[in-house]
């Protein structure tokens, strides 16, 4: 088992910035893949960034204003998100993934950008 307790949420205006983190705890010397997603209100939840030991993915939306970055010694992930815009507005995810493929999820935290 795994557990993630994110951290970092808030209200920012647009423009602004803040930084996510997920500290992950339990079985975690299997996991190889750290990511955030997201859900607006209403709509599906999707991937905004990923890392591996291969590198970093992300959404287009995201690209160029946001960073995923993990601390091995830690045991957690971060995003930091630059630039925000009230689009970007959303409960953010952690999910980790092990080597068998299996997903955790995080409980989940609030971002909300004010125009």
């Amino acid at each position: 088992q795994v557990q993630l307790v994110e951290s970092g949420g808030g209200l920012v205006q647009a423009g602004g910035s803040l930084r996510l983190s997920c500290a992950a705890s339990g079985t975690i010397f299997s996991i190889n893949l750290m990511g955030w997603h997201r859900q607006a209100p209403g709509k599906q939840r999707e991937l905004v960034a990923t890392i591996t030991t291969g590198g970093r993915t992300y959404a287009d939306s995201v690209k160029g204003r946001f960073t995923i970055s993990r601390d091995n010694a830690k045991n957690t992930v971060y995003l930091q998100m630059n630039s925000l815009k009230p689009e970007d507005t959303a409960v953010y995810y952690c999910y980790v993934r092990n080597s068998s493929w299996y997903g955790y999820w995080g409980q989940g935290t609030q971002v909300t950008v004010s125009s």
